[in-house]
């Protein structure tokens, strides 16, 4: 990537209600930049990240100084980087901002992203389309 080491790129889910929440409603501190890229559309880092063997159905991917985060490491990364000016960022901090506590709860949150896709009828990323 040749954008500022300070950029931060979120590779979600644009077809998750909750992915797509979540980073809409996600601030970070204002000296970087955010770049949301939806799985779902063609882009070269959702290319780099599945080249790299990393199941997006599995967890979001952030690039951050050059190095890939993926699920639970990657919401840690991102309550780390948070600002703390609104409800949602302070309740993402407290949940994830501890690695362990990361690992425990992520899990969870996909389980309930599966559930929810298969609910709505929506496909997995990784699932060819017709």
């Amino acid at each position: 990537m040749s954008d500022s080491d300070a950029d931060l790129w979120i590779v979600y889910d644009g077809e998750c209600p909750f992915c797509s929440s979540y980073v809409q409603l996600y601030r970070i501190r204002r000296h970087t930049r955010v770049h949301l890229i939806d799985a779902r559309m063609p882009d070269p880092l959702v290319t780099e990240v599945k080249a790299r063997g990393i199941d997006l159905d599995a967890g979001m991917a952030v690039r951050f100084n050059d190095r890939l985060y993926h699920g639970a490491e990657a919401m840690n990364l991102l309550a780390v980087l948070g600002s703390g000016d609104t409800f949602f960022n302070v309740a993402n901090r407290i949940l994830f901002r501890h690695a362990r506590l990361a690992r425990l709860l992520y899990p969870v949150l996909v389980w309930g992203r599966l559930l929810t896709l298969r609910l709505l009828g929506r496909r997995l990323i990784g699932e060819n389309r017709a």
